[in-house]
C-alpha cells in the first residue's frame, strides 16, 4: 500500500509527531552534473511556515550545490526512516546567511536534538520551502 500523501502546511498528528522525534535524516541535492548528493543531517520541519531547515557550514558541498541553482532554488529533498515509518519532504532550497534565520534554524536544531550545534562562526541554513510531503509517520 502506498503511503499517503501529506499537506506539507498540515501533516496529519502521527506524521508530525515522526518529525519532532530525534531522528537521523539525509539531503539530497544535485551536484553540477546532475548526480544525486546524500549526506546526513539535522532537520527540523515547521509546517506552520511549509519550511524544513538543515545547519551547515557555509563551504560545505550541498551549500555549494544549493547555491549553483539560485536564484531559483534548488530542488531538494529531506527523509527520515525508523523501520517501517518514514517520511519525506521536498522543496525549493535556499541559502540564507543572515544571523536571524540561523539563530532560529540553531534554536529549532538545539530543541530537536537536545543538544546546542557545536559553534561555527561560517554556519549558514539552507531553509527548503516545502512542495510535498509523504511517508508513514
Amino acid at each position: 500500500m502506498a503511503a499517503p500523501p501529506q499537506d506539507p502546511g498540515a501533516p496529519d498528528a502521527a506524521y508530525l509527531a515522526f518529525w519532532r522525534e530525534r531522528h537521523l535524516c539525509t539531503l539530497t541535492t544535485s551536484r553540477p552534473d546532475g548526480s544525486p548528493h546524500v549526506v546526513p543531517v539535522g532537520v527540523t520541519y515547521d509546517p506552520e511556515h511549509r519550511l524544513a531547515r538543515v545547519i551547515a557550514d557555509g563551504a560545505s558541498r550541498k551549500v555549494r550545490n544549493v547555491l549553483a541553482a539560485e536564484p531559483a532554488g534548488a530542488r531538494v529533498a529531506v527523509c527520515q526512516m525508523e523501520g517501517r515509518r518514514w517520511a519525506t519532504l521536498e522543496g525549493l532550497a535556499f541559502v540564507r546567511t543572515d544571523r536571524e534565520r540561523v539563530a532560529e534554524a540553531e534554536r529549532r536544531y538545539a530543541q530537536r536534538y537536545g543538544r546546542e550545534p557545536r559553534p561555527n562562526p561560517s554556519r549558514v541554513v539552507i531553509e527548503i520551502e516545502l512542495t510535498r510531503a509523504m511517508g508513514r509517520g
